[in-house]
């Protein structure tokens, strides 16, 4: 049996992808709420923005009806299908106990995302993860609000000067995780970025032997569809 590297995070975190999606419409409410059943201690979404300035969760941010796709921002609230949750409507669903990841694709939404977070409970700061493929915003926001976590979603291609160079420059700039594809990770890279204070987030973690291989990387957090499997690894 292999050794299984230390992580930082303690235990390490089960992020529900688009919430319990392997068993449920995935982001809708009933799948929040279904992962949270199933034990998941964290849920993840993708969040957008209304053209009346909500926070909406939706993965591909697009609303199709029949044959026509027009994008969520040309909507209001109101106007958008039943399923669509807001992230208040999250927040009042399953509470501010669960660590929350959040991947904004609408860069516009941070200052809305914040205010839902700091009007759903005083401790829902600290427990929130936003997650941005562009390391120079997440820089930009990184003095907005301290007490969020602030997660740089994207592929060791995409570090051009090496993994410990980009370790050191999150360090320098107080970004709290890095996120990679499962493939991409390895218990030399964990130690590295740990190395650095840089926590380790695995996506697309789907098979038991996948969530396995990265726990014994020290990885400190995964993000899976399947629930069950995530959890019952992580126990």
């Amino acid at each position: 049996m292999p050794t299984r590297l230390p992580s930082l995070r303690r235990p390490p975190i089960g992020f529900a992808h688009r919430g319990a999606r392997a068993n449920a419409p995935d982001n809708t409410l009933e799948a929040f709420v279904l992962a949270l059943r199933l034990g998941a201690t964290g849920l993840e979404s993708d969040v957008w923005l209304t053209r009346d300035g909500e926070a909406v969760l939706d993965h591909d941010g697009v609303v199709r009806r029949r044959l026509r796709s027009r994008p969520i921002a040309r909507y209001s609230r109101a106007e958008l299908p039943a399923h669509i949750p807001t992230l208040a409507d999250l927040y009042d669903a399953v509470g501010t106990t669960l660590e929350i990841s959040l991947d904004l694709k609408d860069a516009a939404a941070f200052a809305r995302v914040l205010a839902v977070a700091r009007a759903a409970g005083p401790e829902a700061l600290a427990q929130l993860w936003i997650c941005h493929p562009q390391l120079d915003q997440l820089t930009q926001w990184r003095p907005v609000c301290p007490e969020v976590q602030l997660v740089h979603s994207t592929f060791v291609s995409r570090m051009p000067d090496g993994v410990e160079s980009h370790a050191a420059l999150m360090a320098e700039r107080g970004i709290d995780a890095v996120a990679l594809h499962q493939s991409e990770w390895t218990g030399g890279r964990t130690s590295l970025f740990h190395r650095f204070g840089v926590l380790c987030f695995g996506w697309d973690a789907q098979h038991r032997r996948t969530l396995d291989n990265l726990l014994d990387t020290g990885i400190d957090a995964v993000y899976s569809d399947h629930v069950d499997r995530m959890v019952d690894a992580l126990s």
